[in-house]
């Protein structure tokens, strides 16, 4: 049987066993065996994944299993339910496999979740280092302590405003939000967004791992090599994240709505703010605009700065986006400018060309 056969055969076999085609059943946390891997996915020269790279790195997951979910640019979710059975190895064993191929094939090591949901998975890999797996135990105890002490941020589906309210009622912490009543919850929040929160502070997330499922939202991160103290370093970094994203949402013909900003801090501390833009946009001088007006809010002064990293949210078709003519004769410019450096780029590869500040 030829390679492309077996794989087939396999990625078949992987779907068949693991709940049905299209999206893999959800886990709560008393699910019989954590099912769900994050890989979070970074080259040992702290490069940007790209493009093509990236796109490898997903068909090496589908070996394993058919309900691979991409979250660009670096990440991605898998339901191994059936491949557990089919390869007969344990998640962590199959995290371990991931770890090895990674690394041989395109020299990209990765931090991997392992968890019973999505939810659980995507924070455990939050918090692993690069070249490590963390597993949350299947028992609601084992979730509990995993989730007890984390600030109510860390739940993914938590936003900042949502965060403010609930740390203002002294509930700053995700074991104090599960402790709360649920009333208590839907009365600050609303009925809804109370339920679904209350839920994760309780390691439950209904959602499935969708295959092949449209990224909403891209993101790109900036670690430093020691903690950084320059705000002129900070900023710099702000710009290569918003060129990044920007080349990225051109390239896909995309635009964006929102950015959110993520300083992790020395003392492992994170700070995030969230931005709406007057209009949808792909245009790196607007990203970084709004990047350094919400460095500038944080009031950072002389913080340690480990990582910066930066998320572009509300992301729909370039071509249903309007753009508010300015007549302004510079920006028309930089727009023309921009495109061209985007023609050399996909010619010549993404570090063809760059700003005279970023390669300084």
């Amino acid at each position: 049987m030829t390679g492309h056969g077996a794989t087939r055969q396999r990625r078949a076999a992987a779907g068949r066993q693991g709940g049905g085609p299209g999206t893999a059943p959800a886990a709560g946390p008393g699910a019989a065996a954590a099912t769900v891997l994050c890989v979070r996915l970074r080259r040992l020269d702290g490069e940007p994944l790209g493009a093509p790279l990236y796109t490898g790195l997903l068909e090496l997951l589908g070996e394993l299993t058919p309900l691979v979910q991409p979250a660009p640019p670096d990440t991605a979710l898998l339901d191994v339910r059936g491949a557990l059975r089919y390869f007969g190895r344990s998640a962590p064993e199959l995290a371990a496999l991931i770890r090895v191929r990674a690394l041989a094939r395109y020299g990209v090591d990765c931090a991997i979740g392992i968890a019973g949901n999505p939810m659980l998975a995507r924070m455990a890999a939050a918090g692993a280092p690069c070249g490590r797996t963390v597993r949350v135990g299947p028992d609601p105890g084992a979730v509990r302590e995993f989730l007890d002490r984390r600030p109510v941020a860390a739940l993914h589906g938590v936003g900042p405003k949502a965060a403010r309210t609930l740390c203002a009622y002294g509930l700053d912490s995700v074991g104090r939000v599960a402790a709360a009543p649920p009333a208590v919850l839907r009365r600050l929040l609303g009925a809804r967004a109370g339920r679904e929160v209350h839920e994760r502070a309780l390691g439950i997330d209904r959602t499935p791992v969708r295959p092949g499922a449209a990224a909403r939202s891209l993101a790109a991160e900036r670690p430093f090599a020691r903690d950084e103290l320059d705000p002129v370093r900070h900023r710099r970094a702000l710009l290569s994240l918003t060129e990044e994203l920007g080349a990225l949402l051109r390239a896909r013909g995309q635009v964006c709505r929102a950015v959110s900003l993520t300083v992790r801090c020395a003392d492992r501390t994170g700070l995030t703010r969230t931005r709406t833009l007057a209009e949808p946009t792909a245009h790196s001088a607007d990203l970084t605009a709004a990047a350094y007006a919400l460095y500038a809010a944080l009031g950072l002064q002389r913080a340690r700065v480990r990582a910066l990293s930066l998320r572009v949210e509300e992301l729909a078709p370039a071509e249903r986006a309007a753009h508010q003519l300015s007549f302004d004769p510079e920006d028309e410019k930089a727009r023309r400018l921009e495109a061209v450096a985007d023609r050399v780029r996909a010619r010549f590869g993404p570090h063809a060309i760059a700003r005279g500040t970023l390669a300084a």
